[in-house]
């Protein structure tokens, strides 16, 4: 059974009667059949929804007392909602083969598990071919082992999880950076024949020393300077929800600071592997690297 709209104003006299209200329902039905495809959303509702490589599942759990248990493999997913519906989002990785998917899903008191299907569907992302010189393709042995060094750092790193925010009214993000988004998520640059891994943020273009804001509230789990993304300051916004900024001139927060929505972590820099100044910025979930347009109005 195809996913389809709910009804919002059936949903608020639901709600009416309760008292214990947290993030507004998935636009999203259950899916009781194998595959489910995908559907504008009926009203504004964030994350919006895009079962694409580097997309979005909204999944509907149905009603529960407590939120439910749901899992990607071994990898626990960010599950909002309230005691009428919950909602896993589900962070699909942009090398997701299109074609059928699925979900582990458990009540909270334990029970048996289940199996929720949803349906990738085929996105082409641009492809940009450079020729450029071949010593700034090709790490040297010293710079090979500093990214390998770094990588392992951030595998910790990116499978923090901590308590979602249940009581989250939305998840919608505010841009963290005034400015020309330069670079789109999922940018795909071939140099001199050689693929290289897909974009895994959005570039906004900007000056340096522009202030970069909180896009929700975060507790910062790492900072660094890093070979290929320079000075770096990781979010944690829980629930598996991590963002990241990178090439900044200044790191202006801490490990252990929490920042609310709109507050300072640091200004826009040209540092690490750049060409000029601007902020990348990476939505993860789940450990999956997800368009950050999607958290966004417009």
């Amino acid at each position: 059974m195809p996913l389809h709209h709910r009804n919002p104003t059936r949903r608020a006299a639901l709600l009416g009667g309760i008292s214990l209200l947290t993030l507004p329902a998935s636009h999203l039905a259950a899916a009781a059949t194998p595959a489910a495809t995908t559907t504008a959303p009926a009203f504004n509702v964030w994350p919006n929804a895009a079962q694409v490589p580097g997309g979005i599942a909204r999944l509907s759990l149905g009603p529960a007392a407590s939120p439910p248990l749901a899992h990607a493999g071994d990898v626990p997913l960010l599950v909002l909602g309230d005691v009428i519906e919950w909602t896993a989002l589900v962070g699909i990785p942009l090398a997701a083969k299109p074609g059928a998917a699925s979900i582990t899903v458990q009540a909270a008191d334990g029970g048996a598990r289940r199996q929720l299907a949803y349906t990738v569907a085929p996105k082409q992302y641009t492809e940009q071919r450079l020729k450029v010189a071949p010593g700034t393709v090709d790490l040297s042995a010293q710079d090979t082992t500093r990214y390998e060094r770094e990588r392992a750092h951030l595998e910790k790193i990116m499978a923090t999880f901590s308590e979602p925010p249940l009581q989250a009214a939305s998840l919608l993000m505010q841009v963290p950076v005034p400015g020309r988004r330069s670079s789109s998520f999922g940018l795909r640059r071939i140099f001199n024949g050689q693929a290289r891994s897909p974009h895994s943020g959005m570039d906004i273009a900007a000056a340096t020393g522009t202030p970069v804001m909180a896009p929700l509230p975060g507790r910062v789990i790492d900072t660094g300077d890093y070979f290929f993304n320079g000075n770096t300051i990781w979010l944690d916004h829980g629930g598996g929800l991590l963002s990241m900024y990178c090439h900044l001139s200044e790191i202006g927060a801490k490990p252990g600071d929490v920042l609310k929505t709109g507050e300072r972590l640091g200004a826009v820099g040209a540092t690490g592997r750049v060409t000029g100044p601007h902020l990348h910025w990476s939505v993860m979930l789940n450990r999956a690297m997800v368009d950050p347009a999607l958290f966004l109005a417009a």
